[in-house]
């Protein structure tokens, strides 16, 4: 019998409450506008020249069994043999460690941020996540044509999966996450901030306004993420095969 009292049939159920007011999120402190990877707490800094450009690494301090996969030394190592007219502004490259609700909503191996604010300061920048052994990578047997993509990729940076019912798990190790981080993920950041740099940076000329550049800003960031995603993929697989045909990777943690 429908009783008006009960509009919802989950009440007066186990499942009562959970709503999409439970729905778990990364919550932001009230009066903040920073972003989550915005907030960095205890951390250090070391300042390296690198081709006369200036970066900024900015490493945070990890928890129990998280570690940061790549040195700052490693890190230089690759970012010198990256063109410098790639640099751009691009100033901060921050080794993270997230908290673990964000692990869980928001995992990557990095991301890049076209504006970061850091000790008041504006640059662009490139984040890469620490790693927590005591986690393990899944990967999702049903998957689309780009996930096949990056699982080959997994497999040829070192990560031995496992197979189950429904899906492929690897633990997590240093030397593999390593490869991940070192050979693919700065490489593939780098690529977009490329890519934004060409179509708003390098489109433009001396005499153009503020607006016609704000113009080519919004274009950029209305781009679907596949066509990002490809203008990335592309540039690190370029760079990654020369530095490996130069001999300059894969080497030993510095």
């Amino acid at each position: 019998m429908y009783n008006p009292f009960r509009r919802n049939r989950n009440i007066g159920t186990e499942n009562q409450g959970f709503g999409q007011n439970n729905r778990l999120k990364i919550s932001t402190p009230y009066g903040t506008l920073k972003s989550f990877y915005e907030r960095i707490e205890k951390y250090q800094i070391e300042v390296r020249i690198i081709n006369g450009h200036e970066f900024l690494f900015i490493i945070e301090e990890t928890r129990q069994n998280c570690f940061h996969s790549c040195s700052v030394e490693d890190l230089a190592k690759i970012i010198q043999h990256i063109p410098k007219e790639d640099y751009g502004d691009l100033k901060f490259i921050i080794l993270r460690q997230p908290k673990r609700k964000e692990e869980i909503i928001s995992p990557v191996w990095g991301r890049l941020i076209y504006s970061f604010y850091f000790e008041n300061e504006y640059f662009p920048a490139i984040i890469l996540d620490s790693i927590d052994l005591n986690k393990k990578l899944v990967w999702p047997k049903k998957q689309t044509i780009e996930d096949q993509k990056e699982f080959v990729r997994l497999k040829d940076d070192g990560h031995i999966f496992i197979e189950n019912k429904r899906d492929f798990i690897a633990e997590l190790r240093l030397e593999s996450c390593r490869n991940t981080q070192l050979y693919r993920t700065l490489l593939h950041e780098f690529g977009h901030y490329v890519h934004y740099l060409e179509v708003v940076e390098r489109a433009g000329n001396e005499d153009e306004d503020y607006e016609e550049k704000e113009i080519r800003d919004d274009y950029y960031m209305s781009l679907p993420k596949v066509e990002k995603e490809k203008f990335a993929h592309q540039y690190a697989d370029r760079l990654k095969k020369k530095l490996i045909e130069d001999r300059i990777i894969p080497f030993e943690r510095i």
